[in-house]
């Protein structure tokens, strides 16, 4: 059972609607009636809620009871949410609470012809209550979650196939207070195609990125539940499991238990409350990463590692673009291996190079020091000319063609004169 009133001044208007709720009765603020539709939406609001409060209101008419139990509990809700959030808990006028209230949620009532007694909770604006305790509208969420509710009955797995009670509790549930980000498919249309008990144990994640691509999410959440009656009409068990991406990794496991079936709502509802504290402790340990093959990332052009002679041949290239004059001959890459006993020399090497006439470039390709190493010559002219170039200038040569060996020339020992004491 439904009541729907808008708050509006201090004139509320109490319009019955048929709802599952599953013993819930949620009384929201300019709602349609909601039997018109098979499914009740999702509710993302974000609303704080506050709820266990009890009254107990009596008045001339069972409406007027009840309308002043509602108002009592927006003046009871209103402190105590100012007090969870570090408010002085100071009330507020009734038209006030009347602008910031969203929505009753009835967790139980009992109606007399001139008295009124229930179990309240009361749903408050985030964005209107926010500015007035001072705290932020909406904290730090995960990225998006598709949540693929499993419900085992009878040892019947079901998702979306057919409606289910798991169903219903996580359509029932307010996740705007949570830090999960969650997104809840509605169970019509091609849900059930897509989304379904097979499709739960593949672990491809290539199938599981077009569906998150469908939904606007990004990773997958699995809360399960297995229902076990003991007879009918009986207590009922409740095994859940909070699941997590397409491996199934399991983030908690708890059981809950109720003593008829008519209370297999509430247990439920409990059940999608446990879950999401245990999603939300997950988020906050790091342990609902998503996972990296669900993370689409374009695929790269490998691009192979140039050698040393083309990279010369880009640097001639480079030079001939800058002085046009230098392509009139061709140039040829040659390989010179040469001592480097100490950083020095290298650039003294490379300097002398570059100093003969027709040399492009000389640049150190393998660095050895205190060894052999190797240097990159762009030469314009044939390779012996080089050899004699080398040669001219005190180098020694061994190699033909573009890879050679040079060497400076070991001088003599200086002439030690003779002793002046020396005999003979």
């Amino acid at each position: 059972m439904s009541v729907v009133h808008s708050s509006r001044g201090l004139r509320f208007a109490l319009t019955l609607a048929l709802i599952a709720t599953g013993g819930a009765v949620l009384a929201q603020g300019d709602t349609p009636a909601a039997d018109s539709a098979p499914l009740a939406a999702a509710d993302g609001s974000g609303s704080y809620e506050v709820g266990g409060i009890d009254v107990d209101v009596t008045g001339k008419t069972a409406e007027a009871a009840r309308y002043a139990g509602w108002r009592l509990a927006q003046r009871k809700g209103w402190m105590m949410l100012s007090q969870r959030l570090g408010g002085s808990g100071g009330g507020l006028s009734d038209g006030a609470l009347d602008a910031m209230v969203s929505g009753i949620v009835v967790e139980n009532e009992q109606i007399g012809p001139n008295r009124y007694v229930a179990r309240l909770g009361v749903l408050f604006s985030r964005a209107r209550a926010g500015s007035i305790l001072g705290v932020a509208g909406l904290g730090q969420r995960s990225s998006p979650m598709l949540v693929v509710p499993l419900q085992y009955s009878g040892g019947v797995g079901q998702v979306f196939e057919k409606h289910s009670d798991w169903l219903d509790a996580w359509t029932r549930f307010r996740s705007g207070s949570s830090s999960v980000d969650y997104v809840r498919p509605a169970g019509t249309g091609p849900d059930s195609l897509l989304i379904n008990l097979g499709q739960i144990g593949r672990p491809g994640r290539m199938w599981w990125r077009s569906i998150l691509d469908q939904y606007g999410a990004i990773d997958i959440l699995v809360p399960s539940v297995r229902l076990y009656r003991q007879w009918p009409g009986g207590p009922v068990i409740g095994v859940f499991e909070a699941r997590h991406g397409p491996d199934n990794a399991i983030i908690a496991r708890f059981t809950l238990r109720v003593s008829t079936g008519d209370g297999l709502p509430a247990l439920l509802d409990a059940g999608v409350k446990r879950m999401d504290e245990a999603y939300q402790g997950a988020l906050r340990d790091g342990r609902l990463s998503t996972d990296a093959g669900l993370s689409y990332s374009p695929p790269t052009e490998e691009v192979p590692p140039a050698d040393d002679a083309a990279l010369a041949e880009a640097a001639a290239a480079a030079a001939v673009a800058a002085d046009p004059t230098l392509a009139t001959t061709a140039s040829t890459v040659v390989s010179v291996q040469f001592d480097t006993p100490s950083a020095n020399a290298v650039s003294s090497a490379e300097a002398a190079v570059r100093a003969i006439p027709g040399v492009r470039t000389a640049l150190t390709s393998s660095l050895a020091l205190g060894g052999v190493s190797v240097m990159r010559v762009g030469f314009d002219g044939d390779p012996a000319a080089l050899v004699t170039a080398l040669t001219a200038r005190g180098w020694q040569v061994q190699g033909s063609g573009t890879t050679l060996r040079i060497r400076r020339p070991l001088l003599p020992p200086p002439s030690v004169g003779a002793a002046d004491n020396s005999t003979g």
